[in-house]
């Protein structure tokens, strides 16, 4: 797999269709917020010839603090070691060397990035969220006027 940081590369429709319909946090999101998202973000495509089979981006400062998102691997080339490419492209980054916080959320691919030094958090209580799960279902259905 090739991976590279061209975002002129990177296939929207298949990014977009992929977190919209297949992941737990994005479901439901709008093409447009794909695209905003992308334009503020270090993203990674992974590909096989010119065929986009991988994703992730990253939000940074580039100096103090950054964050991974959005990842994944398209389910038929699962298997292979793509994501631990995918992942260690990310920490080789000369954009992300030196951060002195490096976070991310997973339910499911723990394991993958614990290979990467990635852990819980050391005080767990000091950090905050506002989490808004659902929210571009919700959106959507207010659209349509299914929800009130």
């Amino acid at each position: 797999m090739h991976i590279s940081t061209d975002q002129s590369l990177l296939d929207i429709p298949l990014i977009h269709d992929f977190l919209s319909q297949h992941t737990a946090w994005a479901k439901g999101i709008p093409l447009a917020i794909v695209e905003r998202s992308l334009t503020h973000s270090l993203c990674f495509g992974g590909y096989l010839g010119s065929q986009q089979i991988a994703f992730a981006r990253v939000i940074s400062d580039y100096a103090t603090y950054a964050y991974l998102m959005d990842v994944f691997v398209l389910p038929d080339y699962r298997g292979q070691d793509h994501s631990k490419q995918l992942v260690s492209a990310i920490m080789a980054h000369p954009d992300l060397q030196g951060l002195r916080r490096f976070m991310l959320a997973s339910s499911d691919a723990r394991g993958l990035y614990e290979k990467f030094g990635f852990k819980a958090p050391a005080k767990p209580e000091t950090l905050m969220e506002i989490n808004r799960p659902g929210m571009y279902q919700k959106k959507l259905a207010d659209r349509h006027g299914r929800c009130r």
